[in-house]
């Protein structure tokens, strides 16, 4: 079977980047905001109001760093900003110390984004953005943007996008969207993450937990550059959730293309599973995509699907898609994937209750047996390989370990058949931004209360692991 073209979407976005880059610690004064006037002339600003919030972010410039005080925000527009960091003046968005923020745009106009950025060098981190209208996240042209800690829910569209030429070297890490539905296309527009629709190097998906949205969990349509994604999940994607009788979602784990650009996008150390499609499939994409050290399990259809293009798929493991592990085309080449050799080494675990378990303290992917076999040479480990601090302390250190069943505490007690708590029906939304208090995940924190069996659940509150940055580096091809 040849994949057509592709289908016309409305909108996606999305972007990434190469290292990850950190704003240190909030410096400058801190500046009490009154009236919903915020004066971004101060390095610091502090906002307590949904009208401060949107006036910080209109109002920001290099350097400044707004800091939103624990809560539920619901802005009356869009935040929007046109304006720019620099590489040693970021602007940054992030909530007050270790406190709980969620902006949520149930009350925005109809068609509204939740957030937009049209401007380079900003870091934004530890925030929820959930129930808008249409996109929940937006970042177009950006440039060296750090986009880290993210909960994108429920929006009304794509999660988080990335989207326009000049969208270079930005980073996604840590990413959690999930249950972004689109009403208005029928599903054909929610992802969990996209980057669409324009051009640009450099740019990094990285840590990503992309789940139960109605069309595809990651999506690359008409975006002419390679983007890299790596140590990120994909599962329950595509489902018709509302019932809706004219439903149009595609149900990828991972898109990787569409709309007649032809781009080697490179694919390390992902997984795929449980969705309506194919685990990864290039959407048309002709271009030489490189899939290493992948895993795919009970996808509808296929776990790999490249049957046009010239990808180059090795270590990759297929276990108990519908339709078979791969349909390659003559073009694609294969070697060393289980399919190729005929042996498949036996999983640990099948359960996959593990994916929503919380993060780890640093914020990322939480620890877990499922889908690993113990293979140094095949399929995914379902980690974020070595962290690498770049600030706050020297040398290098592997994430935080823990034994699946303490990464799993926090997780409801049973299953369903492919993961999902079982006391969750399939569809129900998780809670967001679940976390024990404290903010180091260590000894003292409390179990939030905030909905178990959620991705975020028993995270740190507010803190997505120490001052300082992160880059996460993992299995690669080789």
């Amino acid at each position: 079977m040849l994949l057509s073209a592709g289908r016309h979407r409305r909108t996606r976005t999305l972007t990434i980047a190469a290292a990850v880059v950190c704003a240190s610690g909030a410096g400058g004064v801190y500046l009490g905001l009154s009236g919903g006037g915020a004066q971004a002339a101060s390095s610091t600003v502090t906002v307590s109001t949904a009208a401060q919030l949107e006036a910080a972010v209109k109002n920001a410039t290099a350097g400044t760093v707004i800091q939103v005080r624990a809560g539920t925000y619901y802005p009356a527009a869009t935040l929007k900003s046109t304006a720019s960091g620099t590489s040693s003046a970021r602007i940054t968005l992030r909530p007050h110390g270790a406190e709980k923020v969620t902006i949520d745009g149930s009350k925005l106009p109809a068609g509204s984004w939740l957030a937009a950025l049209h401007g380079d060098y900003w870091t934004v981190q530890d925030l929820a953005f959930v129930n808008s209208p249409a996109q929940g996240f937006v970042a177009t042209s950006s440039v060296g943007g750090v986009f880290r800690n993210l909960v994108t829910a429920d929006n009304g569209d794509s999660g988080f996008t990335l989207r326009g030429d000049g969208t270079t070297g930005n980073l996604v890490q840590n990413l959690d969207s999930h249950g972004n539905h689109d009403p208005a296309g029928h599903g054909q527009n929610a992802d969990g993450t996209t980057v669409k629709f324009g051009s640009g190097t450099g740019n990094r998906i990285t840590g990503a937990r992309l789940f139960d949205n109605f069309d595809d969990g990651l999506d690359l349509w008409q975006f002419s550059s390679p983007v890299t994604i790596e140590h990120s999940w994909a599962f329950g994607n595509g489902e018709n959730r509302r019932r809706d009788p004219a439903f149009e979602g595609n149900g990828n784990g991972f898109e990787l293309g569409g709309g007649g650009a032809s781009v080697a996008h490179v694919v390390n150390n992902n997984a795929a599973w449980d969705n309506t499609l194919h685990g990864f499939t290039e959407n048309s994409n002709t271009g030489a995509i490189a899939l290493n050290r992948n895993t795919t399990y009970a996808n509808a259809q296929h776990g790999f699907h490249f049957a046009t293009g010239k990808a180059r798929l090795g270590k990759n493991l297929a276990v108990g898609d519908k339709k078979g592990p791969a349909e390659l085309g003559s073009a694609a080449v294969s070697t060393g994937n289980d399919w190729d050799s005929g042996a498949t080494p036996p999983f640990r675990s099948t359960d996959a209750k593990g994916a929503y378990a919380a993060r780890r303290a640093d914020g990322s992917l939480p620890a877990t047996t499922f889908l690993t076999t113990g293979s140094t040479t095949i399929g995914s480990t379902m980690d974020q390989g070595l962290c690498v601090q770049l600030q706050g302390g020297g040398g290098s250190r592997r994430g935080a370990s823990a034994t699946d069943d303490e990464a799993h505490d926090d997780a409801p007690a049973g299953s369903h058949l492919r993961g999902r708590p079982a006391d969750r029906p399939r569809g129900a939304r998780p809670g967001l931004f679940d976390r024990p208090e404290g903010g180091s995940g260590g000894p003292g924190c409390r179990t939030s209360d905030w909905g178990p069996g959620h991705p975020a659940a028993g995270r740190p509150k507010g803190g997505f692991g120490p001052a300082g940055a992160h880059t996460c580096r993992g299995v690669t091809g080789s």
